[in-house]
């Protein structure tokens, strides 16, 4: 006989009321206050509100419900993409980039997600995958300043890839600062100061000796 949706027994180990999404953007977090090594599989379910046959239904196990979360982080709240490619100059662009990270990154004690979940990391792949993502932030500034020496808003002879990884290296540093509680306006201040190294063009003309 066939049974009704009424009538038909539950999926085992999963609630009826189950939002993935949901439970991803929970799990985003635990993972990124407390990092991949310290974030144990009760600190997950207790924070999505699912019992652990749920989680692997939906998610495999925590190495796969980490790099699903980290994907999440990039393309929601760790994203550069729009600021870098909305500015009108690569100066403005880097700038703009690092303050939305001072802003994001102050107030509640944790740093980029991409940063503190490596700290006290064993497994390989997790660390693999999170030096892959840093790389690919910093090749994002790299092409940005990039498209800035092509425009001639840098010296021709600018190093962009020293330049970016400078500046993903103060991002690094941010995220450092805030997990030991540095304020917004300390960070935004670090911006400011890091922005003084950019390279100027130098003058032409007779104002220029």
């Amino acid at each position: 006989m066939k049974l009704t949706a009424e009538q038909s027994p539950a999926v085992r180990g999963r609630p009826r009321s189950f939002d993935r999404e949901r439970a991803l953007e929970r799990a985003m977090k635990v993972f990124w206050r407390q990092g991949y090594e310290a974030t144990s599989l009760s600190d997950l379910t207790a924070a999505m509100g699912v019992n652990p046959p749920s989680l692997y239904g939906a998610f495999g196990d925590k190495e796969k419900l980490f790099l699903e979360a980290v994907e999440r982080y990039r393309a929601g709240v760790g994203s550069r993409d729009a600021t870098l490619a909305e500015a009108p100059t690569a100066r403005a662009a880097i700038e703009a980039a690092l303050q939305r990270t001072a802003r994001g990154l102050s107030g509640d004690g944790v740093g980029c997600m991409l940063v503190t979940s490596a700290v006290n990391c064993s497994v390989p792949r997790v660390k693999k995958a999170l030096a892959l993502h840093r790389a690919a932030v910093e090749a994002g500034m790299r092409k940005r300043i990039e498209r800035g020496i092509r425009d001639g808003e840098l010296p021709a002879d600018t190093d962009a890839g020293g330049l970016a990884k400078f500046y993903e290296t103060v991002t690094q540093g941010m995220s450092s600062q805030a997990m030991d509680g540095a304020t917004r306006r300390s960070l935004l201040a670090v911006v400011a100061t890091a922005m003084r190294a950019w390279p100027e063009k130098k003058k032409v003309g007779p104002d220029s000796a």
